[in-house]
């Protein structure tokens, strides 16, 4: 059974960064894609950002993009969310979504929620004075 835990939120200040962590555990396959959601109070989840197997394959929404950067180290089976120039706006539990591949390239709908097999519990980020 793949397990998924994120850590690392927190409350954080505008202006300011975290970083997020996502290790994953019990693979069903040894090449797999992850990507990073968020929900916000009242609001439908969203697509952050994606990332292949390799890691050679990115992909960000447009909200986030020049501010956040996911990166993965498969030997600890691990993706890391850097989160900068955080804004209220971004406030949200982060979720981290895994699914299996056959190509190092992201080929589905990465902001599609059914595309994943496995999702984590989340990590709240609150950005606020």
């Amino acid at each position: 059974q793949v397990q998924i835990v994120e850590s690392g939120g927190g409350l954080v200040q505008p202006g300011g960064s975290l970083t997020l962590s996502c290790v994953v555990s019990g693979l069903t396959s040894e090449e797999y894609a992850l990507a990073w959601f968020r929900q916000a109070p009242g609001k439908e989840r969203e697509g952050v950002s994606c990332i292949s197997s390799s890691g050679a394959d990115t992909v960000s929404a447009d909200s986030v993009k020049g501010r956040f950067t996911i990166s993965r180290d498969n030997a600890k089976k691990t993706v890391t969310l850097q989160m900068n120039s955080l804004k209220p706006e971004d406030t949200a539990v982060y979720y981290c979504a895994y699914r299996p591949v056959v190509s190092d390239r992201i080929y589905w709908q990465p902001w599609s929620e059914v595309e994943y097999d496995y999702w984590g519990q989340g990590t709240q980020v609150t950005v606020s004075s």
